[in-house]
């Protein structure tokens, strides 16, 4: 398939949006159980912030994704049957209620109705997180895509930029929650990098169930495409095809595998070695530090969502291979 960029950059920024969102709720589940200090609330304000920000880039670069953008809102009008509409009703949803939890952090509103709203948030991420793998893992002839692998990855590599992003939040406004969050941002990079290579076992044992010879009826071994029908590129060459080399994709695998998961998992590894070290006073740099974690690790996430599109292979191509 050829990868939109802004599906990609949707995708990634809702992602993160998304994780972040559930980092703030289970810190303050924690913090009201007493098995974490209560951080400020500078914490979950500017955690709420950050989340509605990423989200709402992510829903501006899907606009360009549109053919007319100024009929986006009948996106919504087949939310019965269609998973894309769905995820055009959670994803307001997710920024309204993460907007009014930070809202009531700030303004100092009582922790059990700030939990409450904080609750209702995530579970408007877990739907977001099912509504957007699902318009991906219910196409059933994408075989790459049609599997509950697809989900796992979206929920995981979401969590794990999002747990990032709450390590640095906690840097800058609760010094003490560095090393809890940094260690749950490892173990979910872990996660999402065991769930990646998981899904990219699979598909590198996928076979095509068409064929040539299922395509025409012709039963003969000696099919020889030598033509696609024509010599102007056409919708169908220009939207399910990537075009792109084989070497090209190994050379993203590869980046992203290094760049989503291995450097940040020895960056965040280093943060949580230095606020042990550091527990009792400043962390001199450890910003900085978590601020290149969260920016490769993105960066990373972008190719993975750029290799997960190309990665698939639209059976019609079989017909327009020759467009290759």
């Amino acid at each position: 398939m050829r990868p939109a960029f802004s599906v990609v950059f949707l995708t990634t920024l809702c992602g993160a949006a998304q994780g972040l969102l559930l980092a703030l709720v289970a810190v303050q589940c924690l913090a009201a159980a007493d098995s974490v200090p209560a951080p400020a609330a500078a914490f979950y304000t500017a955690g709420s912030a950050a989340s509605v920000v990423l989200g709402a880039l992510g829903l501006l670069a899907s606009f360009f994704h549109l053919g007319h953008p100024e009929r986006a809102w009948r996106a919504v009008a087949m939310w019965r049957t269609s998973w894309l509409s769905r995820e055009c009703l959670a994803l307001p949803a997710f920024l309204a209620l993460t907007f009014f939890y930070g809202c009531a952090h700030m303004l100092a509103w009582p922790p059990a109705a700030a939990l409450a709203l904080g609750l209702l948030a995530v579970l408007a991420a877990a739907a977001l997180f099912v509504c957007t793998s699902m318009i991906y893992a219910c196409l059933r002839f994408l075989q790459e895509w049609a599997s509950p692998l697809t989900m796992v990855n979206f929920v995981l590599l979401g969590c794990a930029s999002g747990f990032t992003l709450a390590t640095l939040a906690a840097a800058c406004f609760a010094p003490g929650l560095v090393g809890l969050l940094a260690a749950c941002a490892c173990v979910l990079t872990a996660a999402g990098l065991l769930s990646r290579l998981a899904s990219l076992g699979r598909n590198a044992r996928l076979h095509p169930k068409s064929t040539l010879q299922s395509a025409t009826g012709i039963r003969s071994d000696n099919i020889r495409q030598v033509s696609r029908g024509f010599t102007a590129s056409a919708f169908n060459t220009r939207e399910f095809f990537h075009g792109q080399t084989p070497a090209a994709l190994k050379t993203a695998k590869y980046g992203f595998l290094l760049a989503a998961f291995v450097v940040p998992f020895v960056l965040l590894a280093l943060g949580w070695s230095w606020s042990q070290a550091h527990a009792a006073g400043a962390m001199p740099g450890l910003v900085g530090l978590l601020v290149v974690a969260f920016l490769i690790q993105y960066a990373g996430l972008v190719a993975e969502r750029w290799f997960f599109f190309t990665e698939a292979r639209h059976p019609q191509n079989l017909y327009y291979q020759r467009a290759a």
